[in-house]
């Protein structure tokens, strides 16, 4: 609810005759970026931050077939990967230098420098936005720092303050949904809501700007929007054929005041396999009245809707008597997630909430998951699904049915969801 977060181208190549490859009425709606590299892993790697961003990607396995599918939209980057022979990336800006290409171009590459600045002085000599270059491995944050640069995708969260009443009946909330993973299957399972102010001066506006101090009444009002936002987006999603389970948050005070089981019946998505909802409670709340949180894991299950223990590790649950009650996933803390594939500490502390989990019944959730290495790391440990940024930020609604329906396009099916725990 309100966390502090966190194509087969054909066509032949172009000629020099050919009208200048720039958009004819500036960038579009959703900005464009082509993904160039022969390691599938990278290109997917780079299309989740890139789609959490607000950009749109078309992914190719070498410069060929970027040259090839040049003239079906203009991008307004290009991420070019030079592999082992560079001949490809040369080709490729010599190509694109030609059609008068007016955006930017990304050079990667896990080779020398040398040859990196060579393929970037050929594409400056072609009169191309040369970027400077990308040594692999980089992380997440190289990219987030490019696009911001160069005004592309969502803009950066403002610094701010907010009264949350005042964003609530101003009707400045609206719900991102990042995207949950199945990590064995690397399977889109899910997502969650997270809330976001978008102010009409400052642009959006995270939640640690106006959760802080709220009232009472207004974080009520929060809970209830987000479960209804939740329960109709899960409506939008089943549209294009793929029913997810969604996540949100929402505190147990709330919970208990709120009429769950009627807002569900009201606006769940009349399909038959309409996937449910989960509800996340912190565990300190839990732990704080471990009866009542179970009376009401209970009393949600008829109505497909399970709760789940958020921020686990950081409090000193009572593991024999959380065994008894029926929670869908253990959320493992992002702090014991960060650089677990490494960490001496942290690597058996997720292990044991992974078996914890798997114990008591339920899936295990790692949040806040950065790198690669730590992806992997989870995986060999039984972790069941993640979120992080390496899998894919908060975005808007409509940015979420977007990638939807971009992959369902790409993939020439529906879209099938793993099942979420």
């Amino acid at each position: 609810m309100a966390q502090t977060d966190p194509a087969s181208p054909n066509k032949p190549a172009a000629s020099v005759e050919a009208p200048p490859l720039a958009p004819k009425d500036g960038h579009s709606a959703t900005p464009l970026c082509y993904v160039v590299d022969e390691e599938a892993s990278m290109r997917h790697f780079l299309s989740l931050v890139l789609h959490g961003c607000g950009v749109d990607t078309m992914e190719f396995p070498d410069g060929a077939a970027l040259r090839k599918s040049i003239d079906k939209r203009v991008p307004d980057l290009i991420f070019h990967s030079i592999s082992l022979e560079s001949a490809d990336a040369i080709e490729s800006v010599i190509a694109i230098g030609k059609r008068g290409f007016h955006g930017a171009v990304q050079l990667m590459s896990n080779r020398g420098a040398a040859v990196l600045d060579h393929v970037k002085t050929i594409g400056i000599q072609h009169k191309l936005n040369m970027l400077p270059v990308l040594k692999k491995p980089f992380e997440t944050e190289a990219i987030v720092k490019i696009l911001h640069e160069l005004k592309l995708g969502i803009p950066a969260a403002a610094a701010t303050r907010l009264d949350l009443d005042e964003a609530l009946n101003s009707k400045w909330i609206e719900f991102w949904y990042q995207p949950t993973i199945d990590l064995r299957k690397k399977q889109l399972a899910g997502a969650e809501a997270y809330a976001r102010a978008r102010h009409p001066q400052h642009g959006i506006v995270m939640p640690g700007a106006f959760m802080p101090g709220a009232q009472e009444a207004s974080v009520y009002k929060l809970s209830e929007l987000a479960l209804n936002s939740a329960l109709k987006a899960g409506l939008a999603f089943s549209k294009l054929g793929i029913n997810l389970r969604l996540a949100v948050n929402i505190p147990i005070a709330a919970l208990v005041k709120l009429p769950v089981e009627d807002i569900v019946k009201a606006h769940r998505p009349s399909a038959d396999k309409w996937a449910g909802l989960i509800i996340d409670v912190p565990e300190e709340q839990i732990v704080t009245d471990i009866a009542l949180a179970g009376e009401l894991a209970k009393r949600f299950e008829a109505c497909n809707v399970r709760l789940a223990i958020d921020d686990f590790g950081r409090g000193h649950a009572a593991l024999a008597r959380l065994s008894e009650l029926p929670f869908a996933q253990l959320k493992i803390d992002r702090a014991f997630v960060a650089d677990c594939g490494t960490d001496k500490v942290n690597a058996p502390i997720c292990k044991t909430v992974i078996d914890l989990a798997h114990n008591f019944g339920c899936a295990a959730v790692a949040m806040g998951i950065e790198n690669a290495t730590d992806a992997v790391a989870l995986v060999s440990m039984g972790c069941d699904f993640g979120q992080g940024f390496l899998l894919g930020q908060p975005m808007p609604e409509e940015r979420f049915i977007s990638l939807l329906r971009q992959r369902a396009s790409t993939q020439g099916r529906d879209l099938t969801a793993a099942p979420a725990g």
